[in-house]
């Protein structure tokens, strides 16, 4: 069984996709003397850039970055790796007097380096594989379903069409006849945020959706689409996680006509798929700004946090002098 202790004495950066954080961090991890570890499970994956909003290299210049480019587009990537990898950034980063700074807005994991992690028994691939087609030919509500009789507390936090997940919780009761949610009891166990520093950016919600679909429509003006068509031309097909990733989802369904195995399943069953490039656009728009939601839920249910209210007004450089000085 994986088990990895919270990390102390770190800095978190987070908030919903488009939130503004990438420029805060910066300022921020020059003001701590700080390098950056991404806190996003989709960065992993090299020559994913557009659509995951990467640092370029000028921004990498200026901090160091960590936690990105770890794995093929073709690997699936669980939160153990993740957390493997995490704690060995941090113990490098403090050997050279440095402070550890992640920036991202993955919930699951900031909620496992926050309180640590019991990951259960390790993978089974054919049992996931069994799992994994179940889920594509039955669709993911079914599998959730079935998580539900044998875990309910599991699938009350567990998304319906989170296969990834689903199939993960039933993997573990499988091999050990246990529920996941008795490994992960201690998730629950939160601190008081004036003893944490993990501060999420917190906008109106009408401002974030306009920044959310900004961004959405840079990420297609920049080649979104022609660097999807590019990874499929050269990997086949990604893995199961990449290929869920927002953007990089409706942009597979686009080229393949929305009959893609993978991507037959929405992830939001009352959007359709695809058929051309504007309704991909919007598409991928609708389902951001649903992620977005998602992420603010998560963040709302971790004691640790301290919101940060933003506005246009915001002076990027006043606010990460403010955040340092706590």
């Amino acid at each position: 069984m994986d088990t990895f202790a919270p990390v102390d004495d770190c800095w978190f950066l987070t908030g919903p996709t488009a939130s503004g954080k990438t420029a805060l961090s910066l300022e921020l991890a020059e003001r701590l003397g700080a390098e950056i570890l991404s806190l996003d499970s989709m960065a992993v994956y090299r020559r994913m850039e557009i659509g995951t909003a990467k640092p370029d290299t000028a921004t990498r210049a200026r901090v160091a970055h960590h936690l990105i480019d770890l794995v093929e587009p073709t690997e699936d990537f669980s939160i153990s790796q993740y957390l493997e990898h995490a704690h060995r950034a941090v113990d490098d980063i403090r050997s050279r007097g440095r402070e550890a700074l992640f920036v991202g807005g993955t919930p699951l994991y900031l909620k496992a380096l926050l309180r640590g992690l019991a990951d259960g028994p390790p993978g089974d691939p054919e049992l996931r594989a069994q799992l994994e087609s179940e889920a594509e030919q039955q669709g993911s509500a079914e599998l959730h379903a079935r998580l539900a009789e044998v875990d309910p507390e599991a699938a009350r936090r567990v998304h319906p069409h989170d296969t990834r997940r689903i199939v993960r919780a039933l993997e573990v009761f499988a091999k050990t006849g246990q529920p996941m949610s008795d490994y992960q009891q201690h998730f629950a166990q939160g601190r008081a945020a004036k003893d944490c520093r993990v501060f999420v950016l917190d906008w109106p919600r009408d401002v974030l959706h306009q920044r959310i679909n900004a961004r959405v429509e840079t990420m297609f003006v920049e080649g979104l689409v022609e660097e999807v068509r590019g990874l499929l031309a050269d990997y086949g097909r990604l893995g199961t996680t990449a290929a869920q990733a927002v953007g990089y989802r409706e942009v597979i369904q686009y080229l393949d006509g929305a009959r893609a195995p993978h991507s037959r399943r929405s992830a939001t069953a009352d959007l359709s798929p695809p058929v051309d490039l504007p309704q991909t656009i919007e598409l991928t728009k609708a389902r951001t700004r649903q992620f977005a939601r998602r992420q603010l839920i998560w963040f709302r249910g971790l004691s640790e946090c301290r919101w940060i209210g933003m506005s246009d007004q915001t002076n990027v450089a006043e606010l990460a002098a403010r955040i340092a000085a706590e």
